[in-house]
């Protein structure tokens, strides 16, 4: 294997430059969830220019393609890139800053498909070299709910060929450059959205006797809730419920009738997850009856917890202990936010790790999610090599 090793570092670092101008390209024309109709048709040309055979319109806007090696019945693998972008307007002084106002590569999702591409050109000239089928697949909307790879799961992207694990990288700017992060089991929580309506009646301020005051059972709600965590839930079942938006639209001395309440509810644990909206539900709508009024209480469902297959991933670091060195090869903590590859790993073998992206010397250290996100651009040369070894050991390895 030390032979392919050095090939795949070789091909990584002479397709580093069509990497960085296909990241470029994407980065400049970003397109929101479920609409990312150029991006597609960007991924499938640069497919077919290899010489694969990409399936379009896979969940509306998702792309799939083939990449067959020796025996390509004897074993699949899946890798996975999403292509969404943000609607944030990018704050960087940079050549390929957005081109389109109010949307933006805040995610790393341009990262992570030229990084596939990158992977999908290795692959394609080393497919001789390895057993079975690599599965290349472009995902939508990875950032809207209900997710893209639920649509694409539903739409059979497991199916024919059937992947026996799937393989995703993400972008890691609390990670430096030049490392790799793992962790087994559970990884990143499920997500949520709460949407409370309080309801009573309003009235003057200063008659509060002649009221049903929403804002006072508002209050007492969100502070009774966070005992679902601190007495239901088991000390060892990571859990977060944080509200971000409270509405109470009155005045000074004007109280309203009713009062909206948004709010996030994220663990690790499906059966948690389902006791705990119980007993929220349950709750919220006791602690407003009792007070004289009404609660609506409304979720809408998000992504299940993400687990990380321990047998696969440790196979996964191992295989990037051989690539990058022990010493660049890093555990990850719990991750209390959210992503739709969830959805792969909830029915097959999966393993979501992370790609380093900082550098403090440079200043590339904002987060995700912000106007200012962007990455040192030498992970594009590591991203592309790694999945590559790691696809290849998978697979050659029975």
């Amino acid at each position: 294997m030390s032979d392919l090793h050095q090939k795949i570092k070789l091909l990584a670092k002479d397709y580093v430059a069509d990497v960085t101008a296909n990241r470029h390209h994407l980065h400049m024309n970003p397109e929101l969830s479920f609409n990312e109709h150029k991006t597609a048709r960007f991924v499938a040309e640069q497919l077919r220019a290899l010489g694969l055979e990409p399936q379009e319109g896979v969940a509306g806007t998702g792309v799939v393609a083939l990449i067959e090696g020796r025996n390509p019945t004897s074993r699949v693998v899946g890798l996975r890139a999403d292509m969404d972008a943000l609607p944030i307007h990018e704050a960087n002084d940079v050549p390929y800053k957005s081109q389109v106002p109010g949307v933006m590569h805040a995610c790393g999702h341009d990262v992570h498909t030229s990084s596939l591409l990158g992977t999908a050109r290795i692959l394609q000239q080393l497919r001789g070299e390895f057993e079975g089928t690599v599965k290349l697949v472009f995902q939508p909307a990875e950032e809207k709910a209900p997710g893209g790879a639920s649509l694409m799961i539903k739409e059979g992207v497991l199916d024919n060929p059937k992947p026996a694990s799937m393989v995703g990288q993400h972008v890691a700017p609390n990670v430096p450059v030049g490392k790799i992060g793992f962790r087994e089991g559970m990884y990143m929580a499920s997500t949520d959205e709460l949407y409370l309506t309080v309801k009573g009646k309003g009235g003057h301020g200063a008659m509060p006797d002649q009221l049903i005051d929403p804002v006072l059972m508002a209050s007492h709600i969100i502070v009774a809730l966070q005992q679902i965590i601190s007495r239901h839930r088991k000390p060892a079942n990571p859990s977060v419920l944080s509200f971000g938006r409270f509405i109470a639209d009155g005045v000074t001395n004007v109280i309203p009738n009713e009062v909206t309440i948004q709010g996030t509810w994220r663990c690790m644990d499906e059966e948690w997850r389902e006791e705990g909206l119980r007993k929220m539900k349950k709750m919220a709508e006791g602690m407003a009856d009792a007070m004289g009024g009404s609660c609506e209480f409304e979720v809408v469902r998000g992504y299940p917890f993400l687990k990380n297959h321990p047998e696969l991933t440790r196979r996964m670091k191992a295989a990037a202990v051989e690539y990058m060195g022990a010493d660049n090869v890093v555990d990850l903590d719990l991750w209390m936010a959210g992503e739709d590859f969830a959805f792969y790993s909830q029915v097959v073998d999966a393993c979501f790790y992370r790609l380093g992206t900082r550098n403090e010397a440079r200043g590339i250290v904002s987060g995700v999610h912000t106007p200012t996100f962007d990455i040192d651009e030498e992970a594009l040369e590591i991203g592309p090599g790694l999945m590559s070894w790691l696809a290849i050991r998978e697979l050659n390895q029975r």
